[in-house]
């Protein structure tokens, strides 16, 4: 029973052994053996590697896909004409370097962001100030990401890394200027609209001045052309007439009477005190010529 517990035992041990010593690596990852705290391999190959147990080496596993830094604050930067601006920015990179990486940050990602990051941001700034704020928001923006670009390859050398892309995701003013260009552009937009409204006024005035004076000329033209309608009707009622008494003026002259009775008894409550030898009463008397003969046909 001692000789059994002991080849078991044994296999234990043995088996133990063996699963330290072999290990795999991902095809995402790099292996980095570690021999007595010094670098002893890099492994980038994926597959199922071999190597001496602890404490003699151990493996340290390196991301090798693309990453992304992105801006941790977002800090003014002046421009060519000392505007301030605040800009938020993105890096890609990866590591082509694992031994120069973890000499100079270690094992931890965030040992390289938080060293990268300033010279990053040293970089925006040495291109931001050459240009000026008209150029950073839309002219020569391709042209910033591209320059900075440029600046942080040799810097990324030193890290252990390759610069992938640079890119800028937002470009605004301060708060404070913020503010003052909005207030600018309220001021702009509603000096815009009082104009729109200023000439709309003018033209609906206009308008109704040309609707009232086109009223007034249709009106003068039709009480125009309705005297000249009555003008004509009256030519050719006296023109009737004079032609009808020329005929028979003693008709004429009946008919006269009649109209003047008529015109001065036109009530019954009207009185005229004449003398009854006057002209007036002629046509009643028979007098001053005899009565009107029938009119001819």
């Amino acid at each position: 029973m001692n000789r059994i517990a002991l080849i078991v035992a044994g296999a234990l041990i043995a088996l133990m052994l063996a699963g330290s010593a072999l290990f795999v690596v991902d095809q995402r990852q790099v292996a980095v053996v570690y021999a007595l705290g010094e670098i002893k391999e890099v492994i980038t190959e994926p597959g199922l590697k071999f190597k001496l147990p602890p404490p003699f080496q151990n493996v340290v596993f390196l991301d090798k896909r693309i990453q992304t830094m992105d801006s941790p604050e977002t800090r003014p930067i002046f421009t060519a004409e000392k505007k301030s601006l605040v800009i938020d920015w993105l890096v890609k990179w990866r590591i082509t370097e694992p031994r120069q990486f973890i000499r100079n940050n270690g094992t931890d990602i965030r040992n390289l962001e938080s060293r990268l990051s300033p010279v990053v941001q040293a970089a925006f700034n040495e291109e931001i100030t050459k240009r000026d704020v008209r150029g950073v928001l839309s002219g020569e923006r391709e042209k910033i990401m591209t320059d900075v670009r440029s600046r942080l390859s040799d810097e990324a050398k030193s890290f252990g890394i390759e610069i992938i892309d640079v890119r800028i995701k937002r470009v605004d003013f301060v708060a404070d200027i913020t503010d003052s260009v909005y207030r600018r552009m309220e001021s702009e937009r509603k000096q815009v609209a009082n104009e729109l409204r200023s000439q709309g006024a003018a033209e609906a005035e206009k308008i109704r001045a040309d609707a009232d004076r086109q009223r007034e000329v249709i009106i003068a033209e039709a009480y125009r052309d309705a005297q000249k309608v009555k003008g004509e009707g009256d030519a050719k009622s006296s023109a009737l007439y004079a032609d009808a008494f020329g005929r028979d003026p003693q008709f004429a002259k009946f008919y006269r009477s009649l109209e003047a009775y008529r015109s001065t008894f036109r009530s019954k409550g009207d009185m005229m005190v004449l003398d009854p030898s006057s002209e007036f009463f002629g046509a009643m008397r028979g007098t001053g010529g005899s009565a009107p003969a029938a009119p001819r046909k």
